[in-house]
């Protein structure tokens, strides 16, 4: 079995390859050519965390990523708010491949979603980008980013203002730090990046013709998008069952406020052609991402044949 450790996984990670394969899984998702069994939540509040199980089979793959989310680690534990290990595994046999990093998977696979959905829902010819939410998606997100815009100007906002100083000092001259959420939305393609836990993102702050990818709210319980803002746009899910039980239109759902018929579709029907993606130049849409299993295999297949084909990586007996 081969070991990829993090090192390994940014040897192997090339960004144009990535788009394509989270592009190419969308496709199968929106065909109804993957399987993909609901995301499986281990609640642990008396940590104020949650870990969450993520199997998946796409394209003649298989794997589950096992992954947390606890958001006071930082600050408590000096540790990642996530944390992930994926295994990927021969479908035909069950044999484990290998053992991946799935931190770097999931910081790198989820810019990727948020590029492909801007892709086909975004303002042709958008030259601006704006960030609310410094943390750990944000540079990934904007690399990622570069490889299919070109953008004038980044906006950066964090309620830290040493970390979109920070992201901008690493980005350069493009990018602007702002002193706050509604300065930022300013831009043609609004990415929300925030634990999600609060509204980031307020409705009269967005104007005509913006595309959203909202990020952040991944389980029941978070938001960051204005209510009213969801039903002045045309919203589009990661996955129909996931997105409307733990994504950014679940707490809306929850209260009445947002209806699961009001989702135009997924994001993979438009990548496959089933359904428009952007019709009018002055509509809003959001992309409602929550993070798909079929996301993670994609990449992780992607990044056990280039170690193969290159020799990376550590080969262990594992199981004898």
């Amino acid at each position: 079995m081969l070991i990829l450790t993090k090192r390994d996984v940014d040897r192997l990670a090339d960004p144009a390859d990535i788009l394509d394969a989270v592009e190419a899984a969308f496709r199968a998702h929106g065909k109804g050519h993957v399987r993909m069994p609901p995301k499986l939540y281990l609640d642990l509040p008396e940590f104020q965390g949650d870990l969450r199980a993520m199997p998946a089979f796409v394209d003649g793959a298989a794997g589950v990523k096992w992954v947390n989310s606890h958001p006071q680690n930082p600050t408590r534990h000096k540790l990642p708010t996530v944390m992930a290990v994926m295994i990927y595994n021969d479908p035909e046999t069950g044999r484990p491949l290998a053992i991946m990093d799935g931190t770097t998977i999931t910081k790198l696979r989820t810019a990727a979603a948020s590029v492909v959905a801007s892709k086909y829902l975004a303002p042709k010819g958008a030259s601006s980008l704006g960030i609310i939410g410094c943390g750990a998606q944000a540079m990934p997100h904007i690399h990622f980013f570069r490889q299919a815009f070109d953008f004038e100007r980044i906006y950066l906002y964090d309620r830290e203002p040493s970390a979109s100083e920070h992201v901008a000092a690493a980005v350069g001259r493009s990018a602007v730090p702002v002193g706050s959420a509604r300065e930022a939305a300013q831009a043609e393609i609004i990415c929300t990046l925030t634990p999600g836990h609060s509204i980031v993102l307020r409705d009269e702050w967005v104007g005509p013709g913006r595309h959203i990818n909202a990020v952040g709210a991944d389980a029941l319980g978070k938001q960051e998008l204005e209510p009213s803002l969801l039903r002045r746009a045309r919203v589009f899910v990661d996955d129909m069952e996931q997105g409307s039980h733990c994504g950014e239109v679940s707490t809306p759902i929850a209260h009445g406020l947002f209806r699961p018929e009001d989702i135009t579709g997924s994001i993979g029907q438009v990548v496959a052609g089933l359904l428009p993606g952007r019709m009018e130049p002055g509509e809003i849409t959001v992309f409602d991402s929550t993070g798909l299993a079929i996301e993670d295999v994609a990449t992780a297949r992607l990044l056990y044949e280039k170690a193969v084909a290159s020799r990376q990586g550590t080969r262990i007996d594992l199981i004898g």
